[in-house]
Order: C-alpha cells, then structure tokens, then sequence
C-alpha cells in the first residue's frame, strides 16, 4: 500500500480512503527490472478510488463503494495499443524510422511515427525524402549521440540520446522535473462551480462523471487515455483536433473508446471553441507547454473566460527547465531518463514492457481530474492539473521500492479482453481495468472515424 499511499497523497486524498482498496497480485505482470507493476497498481487504484469517492458524494452514498485493482486487467489496459485488433488486424506500431540508432560514441532514439516528424528528422540529417534504413543509420553513426540529439531538435524533430541513470540526474532537466511533486494542484479562482446533479444511487452503472462535459484536446498516449477514463465514467467527451495534424488512425481507434471525435481550427474557427469553452467543466490539453497559450487556452486564460473550470494539463518534459519546451514522447522519455539503460543488456538498450509512463500518467491524470472534481463540490473554485511523463519516470526510477510479487501466476491477457462492433470494423480490445462496486465494466460507445463528428455538445 506504500505506493498508492503515495499516490493518494499527492493527489491530495483522505488516507482513510484507502481502506476501501483491495488488490489482486498477478505474479509476472508488467515483468521489469524496474517496479513497473508497482506504479501501474498505483496509478490505477488511486484512479478508482478517486471515481469511488466521487460516485458516493454524487449519489449520497453512506460510504465509498469498494475498490479492486487487478495486476491482470492493468497489465493487459497498459498493453491496450498492442491488444487491439480491428477486424482481426493487428496495430501498425512503430515507424520503421521511430528506432535506436548506434552513433558515434553511444546510442539514440527518434520518433517519427507521424510525416511531420518524419520529414523533420531526414531533414536535419540532410537526407533524402525516401532513405533507406541503412542510409539513416549511417548518418547517425557519424555523430556523437549529444550532437545527433541536438542537430535533430534543431530541425523540428524528435531524437534523445541515451543516458544512464546517473548522467540523467546531472542535467538540468532531470533536477528540475525532481524539485515538483508527482501531481501540481493549483487553484486558479474563487468562482463556484457548477453543482453536479445527484446520481441515481440504484442506477447500473453508477457514473460519477454523468453530466460532466469535457473538451479533449490531446493526443498519443497519456491525455487520451485520461479521457478515455472520464469517458467510461459517464463524461461527454469531445476530442477536438486541428485538421492538419491527423492523428494515426490505429492509436485513436485504441485510444477513442466512449468518446465523440470533431476537427476544429483555432486560427479560422475562435467562435466554434468559444462557444465549446462555454459550456464545458473539463479541459484537458496534452500538446508541449506554451504551444497552445498563442490561442488563448494557458489555463489561467481559460478560466478566466470559463469560471470555475477545471484544466489538466499533460506533457512529456515538464512545463519547467530548459527542456520545458521540447516535445516529447514515452519512449524518448525513457531513454533520457536512465530508464532504458536500466532495462538494457548486452551492451543494448531496452525498453519498459508497456508505455507504461503515457498509460499511468494518463491514469494519474484522470484521477487528478476526479480529485478536483470532488473537491469543488465543497469550495468551489478553478482548478488546474498538471502532470508530466518525466515526473512520473523519476517516481519510477527513484520513489518506489522494489518489493517481490507473491499472487496467482499472470497467464496473459485474455481474461481482460473483448470485442465489439463499430463503425471501424470489429474490435478486440482490453476492458477498462478502473473498478469500484457498481460502477462500469465497460466503455458505453465504441471508438468512432477520427473527425466524423460535429464540433458541438450534445
């Protein structure tokens, strides 16, 4: 329990609470050499809990219903891009550029799954439109790895070099990301929130989050699995993306469960998202720190227009160091982090057995969004959320004590999957692992094509 203990705590929750927290061990779940069972149990169950409570002051309840994390359903939840099958079709994962590189003097990682950053990255290197493998791999084998990181970065793209652990905790970022706590809260005004409707407390299921209106502007990983959890409890959630940066259909098929999916421009269309903000209680963003203040949308301009809002935001770096502005994605964070070379052999880097800092930030992000929830029900007030991917890598790495497993063997996931029809083909997909007595089982609304709905409330 001292892990969720933590977790709880910075999310600013009654210990109390924990009591109505049980967990179910699967013994090789989320295997690493690294406690990477620990923080998914953690991420989850404070997730939860944080739905439980929510769910009991809604409906009057006499005390929170019980919560139960799995190691099973977390572990096939944190695995649910590479799980899901659309007409028995396997994802496209990794771009065959998105990859360590050997270099001069070590190793480097890129992203490029998406054109834009492909095309950044081979123009950085001073490459052709259509490289072979071997090509980019030569150009990379010309540079020491801090220059190769740099020389990309320049060029608008994604490259980290990898550092050990030690090296990591030396640079400026690293101690940066160190001095803030695993989740910032903040108050931003003294406005009343709008009063939630009492919850049916015989209504099946139970969804603390009926009512609410949440306006997701995020992509990848950890802010659309945030709203995919506030999707399953109940919320009307609209992902809203600009129309030149389409997102890759197979992670917003994996990502979009529950959700509605509209394209908006913010340059051409300020009344449209004016008129969203409106009547909106949630704001999540997951785009690098700054990049959409030109629009308006920091949070305290937000809430300033909208009172008593609650904004989440999400990042890979951190809205703070010298790094604050770069993008970022879970694998780069692992490989600057030491987390790679943790996980390494044979002279080789490695990699965690999930994306497990874009899966538990994005579950420490809704439960942060639930947490200021249940606390405006008593003050009022907007608030402001904030995670990011390095803060959790450094929880991992330097905040949780290994502890050995001792519970049912883990026999895979097929106990946590499902499949259902919808307008993208049939889905096999992992079910919600977020359980408190009476709540869902499952998303209300399969994924739908990405843009296919109208930019408004319903």
């Amino acid at each position: 329990m001292t892990d969720i203990r933590f977790v709880w705590s910075a999310l600013g929750g009654d210990p109390a609470r924990l009591a109505r927290l049980t967990t179910v061990v699967r013994e090789g779940a989320l295997e690493a050499r690294l406690p990477v069972r620990q923080l998914a149990r953690a991420c989850v169950g404070a997730c939860a809990l944080a739905a439980a409570e929510l769910a009991a002051h809604r409906a009057g309840l006499g005390e929170v219903p019980g919560v139960r994390v799995d190691d099973g359903a977390v572990a096939a939840a944190f695995h649910s891009e590479r799980l899901l099958r659309i007409d028995g079709r396997a994802p496209v994962a990794f771009a065959p550029l998105s990859r360590f590189w050997r270099t001069a003097d070590g190793w480097v990682r890129t992203h490029a799954n998406y054109p834009h950053h492909r095309a950044r990255l081979l123009g950085a290197l001073n490459l052709p439109e259509d490289p072979s493998v071997e090509e980019v791999a030569a150009r990379f084998a010309e540079l020491p790895a801090l220059e190769a990181e740099e020389c990309v970065y320049g060029g608008g793209g994604l490259a980290v070099a990898l550092r050990t652990p030690n090296e990591w905790r030396a640079h400026p970022q690293a101690a940066a990301v160190a001095a803030r706590p695993l989740v910032e809260r903040e108050r931003l005004d003294t406005a009343r929130a709008r009063v939630l409707p009492p919850l049916d407390s015989a209504a099946a299921p139970l969804l603390p989050a009926a009512g609410l209106r949440v306006l997701d502007l995020t992509r990848v990983l950890a802010g659309p699995v945030a709203t995919r959890t506030l999707a399953l409890l109940g919320a009307d959630v609209l992902r809203v993306d600009a129309p030149w940066l389409p997102e890759l259909p197979d992670q917003h098929a994996d990502t979009g469960f529950g959700k509605r999916s509209a394209i908006l421009d913010l340059a051409t269309d300020r009344g449209g998202f004016e008129e969203l903000l409106g009547s909106a209680d949630v704001v999540v963003t997951g785009y690098r720190p700054g990049a959409l203040d030109r629009f308006g949308l920091s949070p305290e301009a937000l809430i300033a227009r909208r009172p008593g809002l609650v904004v989440a935001q999400v990042s890979a770096w951190g809205a703070y160091g010298p790094w604050s502005g770069r993008r970022g994605f879970d694998s780069l964070v692992q490989v600057a982090t030491g987390i790679a070379a943790t996980e390494g052999s044979a002279g080789r880097p490695g990699a965690l057995p999930a994306q497990a800092l874009d899966h538990g930030t994005g579950y420490l992000l809704a439960a942060a969004v639930l947490r200021a929830l249940t606390e405006q029900t008593y003050d009022g007030s907007g608030r402001c959320v904030r995670l990011a991917l390095a803060r959790t890598a450094h929880w991992l790495t330097d905040g949780i004590a290994p502890a050995p497993a001792a519970g049912t063997p883990y026999e895979g996931p097929d106990a946590w999957l499902a499949e259902t029809a919808s307008p993208l083909g049939r889905l096999r997909h992992a079910l919600p692992p977020v359980f408190f007595t009476g709540g869902p089982a499952d998303w209300s609304r399969p994924p739908v094509p990405w843009g296919s709905d109208p930019a408004d409330w319903r």
